[in-house]
């Protein structure tokens, strides 16, 4: 029995649980914590991406995860000037703040690990060349 009478969304709440479980194997089970990593994860990339990659990205998230990364979503001023490492992992830090702690480094390499497994190779890619060398190796 569908638990919310359209298939459309029951996928993407089976998707979007899955990926949670995902992040929680990296950074604990708490489902919260691992919503919240994605949010603040998301938002990061996001907002460093161009608008159009950015897009490009959003395309091939599950219908409930795309609704979490355009919430509060200002494309002007984008892609926002984020050059290094730390400051991205600042940005994420920022969007950490509700809620338990949570490490914003595991938080990124657990997110990107998650869009590297689930997002087109070549969108990968194209995100890739978006951000500095230093975030690129955050993708294997």
């Amino acid at each position: 029995m569908s638990a919310t009478g359209l298939e459309v969304f029951d996928k993407t709440l089976q998707t979007t649980n899955s990926w949670l479980n995902e992040i929680g194997e990296t950074i604990g089970p708490d489902k919260q914590n691992s919503y919240h990593a994605l949010r603040a994860v998301l938002f990061a990339l996001r907002d460093r991406l161009p608008p159009d990659e950015s897009a490009h990205l959003a395309s091939q998230l599950p219908t409930l995860v795309r609704g979490i990364y355009y919430d509060g979503y200002e494309p002007a001023g984008k892609p926002e000037k984020i050059r290094s490492q730390s400051e991205f992992l600042e940005k994420v830090s920022e969007h950490l703040k509700s809620g338990e702690p949570i490490d914003p480094d595991g938080a990124t390499r657990a997110v990107f690990k998650l869009l590297e497994d689930h997002i087109d190779d070549g969108e990968i890619g194209h995100v890739k060349q978006s951000l500095p060398e230093e975030l690129q190796s955050y993708f294997h």
